[in-house]
């Protein structure tokens, strides 16, 4: 009996000097959407419009708004950028700079920061502010406000 108290004590201490592992294992907020952001820059970088396209909710309840024109759903933002950019010369290299990620609460975030295209004749550039919401993917653009300085 005594041994078997022993080992019990014993088998208990070694539990309790483990490490626990947090029960969630998710990014901040703000770095799981700095990472969908990075994500579409390598995707367009590659020359992906559709991987680009991954950082948006796939519904028709998305809204992309830019030069005038306000495009509902993912297929026909899709269809405007494949147009706009129907190859790698068109589509440049992106940048985004100046990054601010405000939390509107644990399911939405506001996002506002800079564009920049590089591209061999020109450097095209703007502004974006997207509003963001966590959904069962991860965290994607909703609605996009593109602006150029142009």
């Amino acid at each position: 009996m005594r041994i078997l108290l022993v080992l019990l004590v014993f088998q208990v201490g070694c539990r309790s000097s483990a490490p626990e592992v947090p029960a969630e294992t998710e990014a901040p907020p703000e770095i799981a959407i700095l990472a969908v952001l990075d994500a579409q820059v390598a995707a367009w970088n590659e020359g992906s419009v559709r991987g680009f396209m991954e950082g948006y909710v796939q519904t028709d309840s998305l809204r992309f708004a830019s030069r005038g024109t306000v495009r509902t759903g993912w297929d026909a933002t899709l269809a405007g950028y494949e147009r706009g950019y129907p190859d790698a010369a068109t589509m440049g290299t992106l940048s985004f700079s100046d990054l601010d990620v405000r939390l509107l609460s644990p399911d939405w975030a506001l996002v506002f920061g800079r564009w920049r295209l590089d591209r061999a004749a020109d450097t095209p550039n703007g502004l974006f502010t997207l509003t963001m919401q966590r959904r069962p993917e991860g965290w994607r653009v909703l609605y996009d406000h593109t602006s150029s300085a142009e």
